[in-house]
């Protein structure tokens, strides 16, 4: 209880010291929902401070967000929680642009200000705005900075069948896709002789999801086969279904090939293997265009959160890309997916060509998406 008292306090006082700030120092706030999204600004607030020297206000829902304790030059930081001060941080704000990657803006307990603030939504996956997400998740939106094509049609076609106003779409890319370029050595891997294959396990959540519906089938076919395995859980899965992670945690406790990662980025994890398996998730579409290398989709019950998405008359982009950067496996077929997913890493290379002109066609801007976002906010402050 004291503890409970003591966070809100926190929470209190962060939003009366961004309150407290002269409103010609918070034209521009970018929104964190969680400690792990900084990936998703960190190549537009790089290009606001490189190219236009262009201040910015961080506010962030995670109390442990490491930007709160050591910000950069060029932000100021600010901690809300998600409870009430949230919410009244977002029904008072008195700004000139949010940036936020937290869809569903107006549908439920956050609402748009009574002020007369530009919302902008930045995109933190690549897959298609209409079956993953709720029907009305990118609606009171003004500017969509857009992953692809796929986004700005998708989007369009909302607009006409709900009879919404035309938002302001950018055509910028993907940041986190970016950052995966520059760290990651696009390709197959070179292994040391005697150093296992590894292989990503990264599936979205759900009661559809790889992990809820099969668990340790999943991983076990995959460490018998001596490839080493480690497992990403989508944090959903951690929150609404832990004791599946601890399940295959406990059986492999022993085990030197499986590694759990819990981490908030992961793109370590990433970076370091050689395959991902996965189910719908965005995670195998940052996988295998950043790093040019095949994923293996278990081919588990499609996740929609927006049951009417077929009237959009577009395919999601999630279902359209598989066979272009990896193969499908029925569930039925786990047992075989050890043997299949070895094989798929010595062919890798095969891949590559299919996985770049898929990455040119689907992303705009690549290696310099940060750029285009900043001059967007930039020229709505002007």
């Amino acid at each position: 209880m004291f503890e409970s008292l003591r966070k809100t306090y926190r929470e209190w006082k962060g939003l009366e010291a961004f309150k407290k700030l002269p409103k010609a120092q918070r034209q521009l706030v970018f929104y964190s929902e969680g400690r792990g999204y900084w990936t998703y600004f960190e190549a537009i607030f790089k290009a606001l401070q490189d190219e236009h020297a262009h201040p910015i206000v961080y506010v962030t829902s995670a109390e442990n967000d490491p930007l709160l304790l050591n910000p950069p030059e060029g932000m100021q930081a600010f901690y809300v929680g998600e409870g009430s001060m949230r919410t009244l941080f977002f029904s008072t704000l008195d700004v000139r642009v949010l940036l936020m990657t937290m869809p569903d803006l107006q549908s439920f307990h956050i609402k748009r200000s009574l002020h007369p603030v530009h919302y902008v939504y930045l995109h933190h996956s690549i897959v298609s705005t209409h079956m993953v997400y709720r029907q009305a998740a990118f609606d009171h939106f003004d500017s969509i900075l857009c992953v692809g094509p796929h986004h700005v049609q998708e989007t369009r076609v909302r607009e006409q069948l709900a009879g919404l106003r035309a938002k302001v779409l950018i055509e910028h890319g993907y940041g986190r896709l970016d950052a995966i370029l520059v760290e990651g050595n696009t390709g197959p891997l070179t292994r040391s002789v005697g150093v296992s294959a590894q292989v990503l396990v990264a599936p979205s959540w759900g009661e559809s999801g790889l992990l809820e519906q099969h668990g340790l089938d999943v991983i076990r076919p995959l460490v018998d086969a001596g490839l080493r395995v480690i497992l990403r859980p989508h944090s959903r899965t951690r929150k609404l279904r832990p004791e599946i992670l601890d399940a295959i945690c406990e059986h492999y406790r022993d085990e030197p090939l499986f590694r759990l990662d819990e981490d908030g980025d992961g793109r370590a994890s990433l970076i370091e293997s050689d395959l991902m398996v996965s189910d719908w998730s965005g995670a195998a579409l940052e996988f295998s265009l950043g790093l040019e290398r095949p994923t293996l989709f278990v081919d588990v019950a499609r996740k929609i959160l927006s049951p009417g998405y077929e009237a959009i008359g577009l395919d999601p982009l999630e279902a359209r890309i598989r066979t272009q950067i990896g193969t499908i496996v029925a569930p039925q077929d786990l047992a075989s997916l050890g043997s299949i997913a070895a094989d798929l890493i010595g062919d890798a290379h095969q891949w590559q060509s299919s996985i770049r002109t898929a990455r040119e066609h689907w992303v705009f801007n690549s290696g310099t998406s940060g750029s285009v976002a900043a001059a967007h906010l930039v020229s709505l402050l002007d």
